[in-house]
């Protein structure tokens, strides 16, 4: 049913055109005396059922980030299920996740294929496979196609992330980690560019059943997963099938990248305290309040204005600035700090060669000019966050840099403080806390 959107309509009105059939011509006019002295004015705003129950039932979206509302039980529900798979998924150590990592990083590929066969056979995926190959070198311009692309590699390849170190730490020493890293850059190119041809064969046959442009059919973030894709799976046959295959897919993506990036955080803080958490059942306890912590925190963004605060933390707690800086310390404390030779003596002690010279390069000056050129470019053409006829309030940007400021700043104020409390040259104070962390592997 078409949304009727009228000016001056008071709750009774509003509540009288949200429950009864009634059919209007555009920009008609009418007389409201029964439920008002005035005339008003009403025009057609008609939305898709997709849209609506996404907006209205799902969320029960408020109308800015100023009425956060109360907590929706059916979101918090899921999430708390979401952080319940995400503790026992990793509770019990590494072995115990490298099993559930084999059905949660496997399962979906099986997914990819049979829904890329499907897609590939749809009306309109043509047009939405070359839209999809098709450059737009004009974009090159947005500072936010930019930082979209930094981030997507970033969380592809769990760079800034602490998730491929960490699970990486438990191999052998003289682990082959050269073959290893080239495998998983290669996997994951690889999935990323298969999973495009997947995602823009559906697109294009959206656009082809509604009738528009694909730039106009091709949202982001929520809006492609929740909105797009629904409405092209509701127009097949065998439509819950299709809906539960492309949602069990999601949701094990999801908890594979959840988990993994918290494996990354608790590995960290328990090889730094190991006499705090290893002891009896002191991992299983710090990581059950690092998740109920977590949860407590993800109920903020499951109220009626939750999808707006997810909005402000998407953009600037998990982007691409924050990445960009860690990784640009990153290459800095190894490649400079601790000193690119002593770096390369120790991988020819583990691997048993020297790596090649070009990644010298890449280590010490091309992946830090990189992150900071990116990085300057982006604030330099600084835009906010945005939604469809809305605008953040100025006290939302403001909370979202203190976000992004409460995990940058700390990188560079441990460094000092490293720096000053530890005896020795620069070189010395590398080598020193380089055997510490050595010794507690």
């Amino acid at each position: 049913m078409p949304d009727y959107g009228c000016r001056s309509l008071n709750d009774t009105m509003k509540a009288f055109y949200n429950t009864t059939e009634v059919t209007l011509e555009q920009q008609n006019s009418f007389n409201a005396s029964a439920l008002g002295s005035e005339w008003l004015i009403c025009q057609e705003n008609s939305t898709s059922a997709v849209r609506e129950f996404w907006e209205r039932n799902a969320l029960n979206m408020s109308k800015g980030i100023e009425q956060v509302g109360s907590i929706q039980w059916k979101l918090a529900l899921a999430l708390l299920v979401a952080w319940l798979l995400c503790y026992f998924a990793i509770f019990r150590g590494i072995k115990w996740t490298g099993k559930v990592l084999y059905v949660t990083a496997i399962f979906p590929y099986l997914l990819l294929v049979v829904l890329f066969f499907r897609g590939v056979t749809l009306p309109g995926a043509g047009d939405g496979i070359y839209f999809y190959l098709y450059p737009d070198f004009s974009k090159l311009s947005d500072s936010k196609v930019w930082i979209d692309a930094v981030t997507q590699i970033f969380f592809t390849y769990g760079l800034a992330l602490g998730a491929i170190v960490a699970l990486g730490s438990y191999n052998d020493y003289r682990n082959g980690v050269v073959k290893q890293a080239a495998m998983i850059c290669v996997l994951d190119s690889s999935t990323s560019f298969f999973t495009g041809f997947v995602v823009f064969s559906f697109v294009g046959y959206m656009a082809h059943e509604q009738n528009k442009p694909i730039d106009q059919v091709a949202l982001s973030g929520p809006g492609l997963l929740f909105l797009a894709y629904p409405s092209g799976i509701l127009t097949l046959p065998w439509t819950s099938f299709w809906s539960a295959l492309f949602f069990l897919m999601v949701i094990l993506i999801g908890i594979d990248s959840q988990f993994c990036t918290m494996e990354g955080f608790f590995t960290g803080l328990i090889d730094e305290f190991p006499r705090l958490f290893r002891r009896k059942y002191g991992r299983e306890i710090f990581i059950l309040i690092v998740c109920l912590l977590s949860y407590l925190i993800g109920l903020t963004m499951t109220c009626e204005g939750g999808l707006y605060v997810f909005k402000v933390f998407d953009y600037y707690g998990a982007s691409g600035w924050v990445l960009l800086w860690l990784l640009f310390f990153e290459c800095i404390a190894i490649s400079w700090c601790y000193g690119i030779k002593k770096w390369f003596d120790n991988l020819k002690d583990m691997i048993g060669y020297y790596p090649s010279v070009w990644w010298k390069f890449c280590w010490t000056i091309s992946c830090p000019a990189v992150c900071f050129g990116v990085t300057l470019f982006s604030l330099i053409k600084y835009e906010g966050p945005t939604m469809p006829n809305y605008e953040f309030p100025s006290w939302a940007h403001a909370v979202g840099w203190l976000m992004a400021l409460s995990s940058m700043i700390w990188v560079p104020v441990y460094a000092i403080y490293i720096w000053c409390v530890t005896p020795g040259t620069r070189q010395q104070v590398g080598e020193i806390r380089f055997k510490q962390h050595k010794t507690i592997r």
